[in-house]
């Protein structure tokens, strides 16, 4: 059989959305391959497993009667976890959905993208394709897309629901930043298309001659994620910009900054030079906050606002993303939202498909929010997997001009949620440890009432002692104590162990 270009696979996706959309209860398969076709470090064994196993929430859509789902991941899922999402199915039998369910892995826990893993195995994708019943309803949901996932969806014969790889450079630090400037949205100064230290130290420079009170900026790496490529450089008591070795000083403190992952000065600059990036203003302030919008474009060419939340930040010089509130602060949700829907204006009309997120940076002055928009994720990202699993177990939706969230009857929902509920006692437990934990001290999420705790990631706590949860409540502050209530119960069960 010829092979179909990936253009002619895409146009696909018009009329099986507006099947979906009609609610229209034809068999489709679904077909996840969550790889990390990213700068994902080091990852391997149980953190990659972890990491690939976290959009484990999409076994929700075999809510669907006649939905058939494949997930991918390296190394096979515990039956156990497997039987933990079924469970939370709403109005669904279990057996029923488990019978639709198909899981595949190559056995290959390197570092490597799980895309290529698949593409390098022939009778792994003759499997895959035997289990995609009818490959005009059927589709790809990778994490981000790359030419890897666009070579995996001509290999499987099917669509891919994700930003064409023609679209990645908009999706980089350097690509978003010259977006930001051609459509008017508000972000902090800066340069972009560095490759170099020599390119770092020049627009420090060029950037401190604009704005002279400048103290500290932020070196990024164009494709580094949840702030992990991310650098401090401290610009204080420097020399008036211009004066004689203001050049000389500012490369001594380009070589002292501070990193937001464990690096060294050679190898970032090596991936400055491999990747590029950009240099901004780091924005301070004390009431200051860092919320993002997620949106989609369809395969119609609708842009649909999904979601505002806060994103909680950590790390050495907090940075990197932590987890996340929903919904964001009522109080800036608007003005953020208003400007996402511009960028998601441009992307649709340049063709982009998917879901994306935009990250801003907000300050309080004068009693006014100030937004700064400064990254958008072409992927999914931190803030995807618990929305969805709200969305799936409320059949909820949120409301972008009062920036809440209603189940159907009308209760307003809340959630708190973190990939990195860490604690070095946790490795004295297993996912079978949680299910019993979760069952016998109330933490399991109650159908009845929509509260309650959905646990993720949980390949990596027994080797690494950590995993994710999502804590949903019916107020912000019943969301915080259900997340806190959670990890103290973990922390207490953990600690008792012989």
């Amino acid at each position: 059989m010829a092979e179909v270009s990936f253009e002619q696979l895409q146009t696909r996706l018009v009329p099986l959305w507006k099947s979906i959309e009609r609610m229209n209860q034809d068999e489709q398969t679904i077909v996840v391959v969550p790889s990390l076709t990213v700068d994902a470090g080091d990852l391997t064994g149980a953190k990659l497993q972890a990491y690939e196993e976290r959009f484990l929430f999409l076994l929700l859509l075999l809510r669907q009667p006649r939905a058939r789902l494949v997930y991918v991941t390296s190394h096979p899922i515990l039956p156990s976890v497997v039987d933990y999402y079924l469970d939370l199915l709403p109005g669904v039998i279990p057996s029923h959905a488990r019978k639709r369910l198909f899981l595949v892995a190559p056995l290959d826990g390197s570092a490597r993208p799980l895309s290529q893993k698949v593409l390098e195995r022939p009778r792994l994708l003759k499997r895959l394709r035997e289990l995609i019943v009818d490959p005009a309803r059927a589709h790809l949901v990778p994490y981000n897309t790359t030419e890897l996932e666009r070579d995996l969806a001509v290999a499987l014969g099917i669509p891919m629901y994700g930003a064409d790889p023609k679209h990645f450079h908009f999706g980089t630090k350097t690509g978003c930043r010259l977006l930001f400037q051609e459509e008017g949205i508000p972000h902090p100064i800066g340069r972009e298309n560095l490759s170099s230290l020599a390119d770092a130290v020049a627009a420090i420079g060029a950037m401190r001659a604009e704005r002279p009170d400048l103290e500290q900026v932020l070196l990024k790496l164009n494709e580094g994620v949840s702030g992990e490529g991310n650098a401090r450089v401290d610009l204080r008591g420097l020399p008036a910009p211009g004066s004689a070795g203001e050049a000389e000083v500012i490369e001594e403190r380009v070589r002292a900054m501070s990193f937001e992952s464990a690096t060294t000065v050679d190898r970032y600059l090596a991936k400055l030079a491999d990747a590029g990036g950009v240099v901004e203003e780091l924005i301070t302030g004390e009431e200051f906050r860092s919320p993002s919008v997620q949106l989609r474009v369809t395969p119609l060419g609708k842009v649909e606002l999904l979601s505002t939340h806060d994103q909680l930040l950590g790390g050495p010089s907090g940075q990197t993303y932590i987890g996340c509130r929903f919904p964001a602060d009522i109080g800036y949700a608007p003005q953020i939202t208003a400007q996402a829907a511009k960028i998601g204006a441009r992307l649709a009309k340049e063709g982009v498909i998917g879901r994306f997120a935009l990250d801003f940076v907000t300050v309080r002055r004068n009693g006014a929010w100030d937004p700064y928009a400064i990254e958008l994720n072409l992927r999914k990202g931190g803030t995807t997997h618990p929305f969805l699993t709200l969305q799936f177990l409320t059949d909820g939706a949120y409301d972008p001009e009062g920036a809440v969230f209603r189940a159907p009857s009308g209760q307003e929902k809340h959630f708190v949620a973190s990939d990195h509920v860490e604690n070095h006692a946790y490795r004295g437990l297993t996912p079978d440890d949680l299910f019993d934990i979760a069952a016998r001290r109330g933490l399991h999420f109650d159908a009845s009432r929509q509260t309650g705790v959905v646990f993720h990631m949980m390949a990596a706590l027994a080797e690494e002692g950590w995993l994710g949860l999502t804590a949903v409540g019916n107020s912000a502050a019943d969301a915080d104590r259900i997340y806190r209530d959670a990890i103290a119960v973990l922390d207490e069960e953990a600690a008792a162990l012989p």
